[in-house]
């Protein structure tokens, strides 16, 4: 639960290469406020930090439009030392955020890269290549099972140009490769289950990633309510 693999790439002069990482998230009652730790400690660049306020911002949008968004959230880059900068890694936190709100376990046999819109929308992002070949080569280390993948941008499939073994490893079914469009999606891809559609009133539907991030939103809501009213006299 609340634990993605990010895939990032490290350059060392002309040679570049695929590289994961992990990304952890908490969620608790709080007063609608998502702390970026590498922001924080000085690690991470204004792209990166960007990202982060875009994805906070697409939260508090789609889950509580009509209310005070009583969140208080962490993100961060387990075992960094070095600097952190770019959006490709704004749709692996969000996941790891939605996560956390909904207490849903994800997928480790999975990796991630994309960009997000204030919509929940992926975006394309470079390096693509490198980042899906970085993760075969580890997954290929542990033994392909044919439930390791990666999931990236629907607008990044043009731009794939991926080495042989990685090819015949996906023809094979041994290794998979998902594009998506929409955050939802590779939730439904990490999670295993349903996205979820709301109804007139607003509200998803029970089962849903979505109604269980909603109900605890409504629960966190209720809370702070309840907290912050005066005391009966």
């Amino acid at each position: 639960v609340a634990q993605v693999n990010a895939l990032s790439v490290m350059q060392l002069g002309d040679f570049s290469f695929g590289q994961p990482s992990r990304i952890t998230a908490t969620a608790r009652l709080g007063k609608g406020r998502v702390v970026d730790i590498e922001r924080e400690t000085d690690m991470g660049g204004p792209i990166h930090s960007k990202a982060v306020m875009i994805l906070s911002s697409c939260l508090s949008a789609r889950y509580a439009p009509d209310r005070s968004f009583s969140l208080s959230a962490t993100l961060v880059f387990e075992q960094t030392y070095s600097h952190v900068e770019g959006d490709s890694a704004s749709a692996a936190e969000l996941c790891a955020l939605l996560s956390a709100m909904a207490d849903v376990p994800i997928r480790q046999s999975l990796a991630i890269t994309g960009s997000i819109n204030q919509h929940g929308q992926m975006q394309a992002i470079g390096g693509v290549c490198e980042k899906i070949e970085g993760f075969f080569d580890i997954c290929k280390q542990r033994g392909l099972n044919g439930e390791q993948g990666v999931i990236i941008p629907q607008s990044n499939l043009r731009h794939l140009m991926l080495k042989q073994e990685v090819v015949e490893a996906a023809r094979a079914g041994m290794f998979s490769i998902y594009a998506v469009d929409h955050v939802e999606h590779a939730m439904e891809l990490l999670t295993g289950l349903p996205a979820g559609q709301p109804d007139a009133d607003g509200i998803y539907s029970p089962g849903s990633i979505n109604y269980m991030v909603q109900y605890r939103l409504a629960e966190w809501f209720t809370l702070r309510q309840h907290y912050t009213s005066p005391e009966p006299r």
